[in-house]
């Protein structure tokens, strides 16, 4: 049933504050904060979600949480379970459908298992929610639980992570399965405008996703620790002798389709070559597919044509394509995950040789989940592009990660989440059609020709640094909860 998750904060605002370019947002939260911190005592907020590892929304909570904490919020975490492995094949579907994909057509059936999971989690919360407390719940899956607490005076949000700016046939399927379980709650919250059902309009906010800037994921790394992580991880070969331990290597398809350490057949060339790499878990909706067609297109024109400049010529046919996601003994309960690798794997297998050894794809350890997170930062900070070639994409806190550590971002503008993080041709570039192997060719051909690659790379970390960090997301969440709270009028 419900569980609490235990938090272990990898930041403090003390060491925020410690950085001078960090220190104002600091020194704001806290001053804005203070008045209903003050009126809010006494009540606890609840966030309550699906899982507690893998994803944006688990990787986000810890943080938000730890740093409520810290300005005098009481917060705590609780995941629901259950053994049903239906209740998420059923999510995930949902899911899908509110991102347009899939076929309606959600049963009674569905309603029943979606319910009975939440009322069995909601059974054993009830003695631990008081009065006046909030219950922030993230996402479908445990949407209904709100409706089934039975704690009065509760104040009730519901927190959207995905959305769709123009709907289909699925979605409304899906949000109509939903809507029933609105009335439960007060208020909710998405990441975008375009995000609102018509039943929470008038009663909603835009919250937008931010990251920390002081995780594993997202500190400071200096060329010494890129280079040790990368080292460690087997992603490159040692440049000399080093004390620090190995980490679970990292993994990379082989030109026979079987799984070896990265390093194999050849070494990468992530310190030496133009690399343009994408990150995220292996999903269709993420678009590697189409985005492995278009660097291989990219090359194979680069192969024929003759070239007008020599230097930038052996600069594009230098770059290679890093796909990186789970290693896939760590999905092995995701058989969507596992086909779209397979998929991947298949379609690599087919490339010329000479495009295979332009391409790697990586699994990537996920054991430990401040190993994995090092792993990306360094990857995303040696990276000369980083890609998002999303289908859909709820917002994709992965571009604003790569942002923040000054590399150019190439996303498309269909997906709402991109481009609210994106401005086409300030920090990177948006393509109009996420699935078409030539524009995306096209792009990335321009973006590593452009002699203002830095320059966009500069623009994108200011855009972060001013919208999507964690500062502004807290003093968001604190006016919010005192607003709904009554606290706000007591300030």
């Amino acid at each position: 049933m419900a569980r609490r998750v235990e938090i272990d904060p990898q930041t403090t605002l003390e060491q925020h504050a410690e950085y001078v370019h960090l220190a104002p947002a600091v020194a704001e939260l806290r001053s804005e904060s203070r008045p209903f911190v003050q009126a809010m005592r006494g009540r606890t907020i609840w966030m309550v979600n699906s899982t507690a590892q893998g994803g944006g929304v688990s990787e986000m909570l810890p943080g938000l949480i730890a740093h409520l904490r810290e300005l005098g919020i009481r917060a705590e975490w609780v995941v629901i379970e259950t053994e049903e492995e239906a209740f998420f094949q059923l999510t995930k579907r949902i899911h899908n459908m509110i991102h347009g994909a899939g076929s309606a057509g959600l049963t009674m059936e569905d309603r029943r298992l979606l319910e009975r999971v939440n009322r069995a989690n909601a059974e054993s919360l009830r003695d631990e929610i008081r009065r006046d407390d909030v219950v922030i719940v993230h996402d479908p899956q445990p949407m209904p639980i709100a409706g089934m607490l039975s704690v009065p005076d509760v104040t009730a949000v519901w927190r959207c992570h995905i959305g769709l700016d123009s709907g289909n046939e699925a979605t409304a399927d899906a949000w109509r399965f939903l809507q029933p379980y609105a009335a439960a709650y007060d208020h909710g919250v998405f990441s975008a405008p375009e995000y609102v059902p018509s039943f929470f309009e008038g009663k909603s906010s835009i919250i937008y996703p931010a990251l920390d800037p002081l995780t594993a994921k997202n500190r400071p790394m200096h060329v010494q620790s890129v280079v040790a992580v990368l080292t460690r991880a087997s992603l490159l070969h040692a440049p000399g002798p080093s004390a620090e331990p190995p980490l679970e290597p990292a993994r990379r398809i082989q030109p026979d389709g079987s799984w070896q350490i990265a390093l194999r057949p050849d070494d990468l060339g992530l310190l030496t070559r133009p690399i343009i790499t994408q990150v995220s878990r292996w999903d269709r909706l993420k678009g590697f597919l189409p985005l492995m067609r278009g660097f291989a297109e990219l090359k194979q024109r680069l192969r024929e044509e003759r070239a007008d400049d020599d230097a930038v010529h052996e600069r594009l046919m230098l770059a290679r394509l890093v796909l990186a996601g789970p290693d896939p003994e760590s999905i092995a309960d995701d058989p969507e995950g596992t086909e779209v690798l397979e998929q991947l794997r298949e379609a690599y297998l087919g490339c010329d040789a000479d495009v295979r050894r332009d391409i790697a794809i990586l699994a990537l350890p996920m054991r430990n989940p401040t190993v994995n997170a090092l792993i990306v930062n360094a990857l995303q900070r040696v990276s000369t592009i980083v890609v998002q070639n999303s289908l859909r994409e709820g917002f994709g806190l992965t571009i604003a990660e790569a942002m923040w550590k000054g590399v150019p971002v190439l996303s498309n503008s269909k997906a709402c989440g991109p481009r609210q993080q994106v401005r086409d041709g300030v920090d990177g570039r948006l393509i109009a059609d996420p699935e078409d192997a030539e524009e995306i060719g096209t792009a990335l051909r321009e973006m590593l020709r452009a002699e203002r690659l830095d320059a966009l790379g500069r623009s994108a970390q200011q855009r972060v640094h001013a919208h999507f960090l964690i500062y502004s997301q807290l003093r968001h969440w604190v006016h919010l909860l005192g607003t709904l709270t009554g606290a706000v009028r007591a300030a």
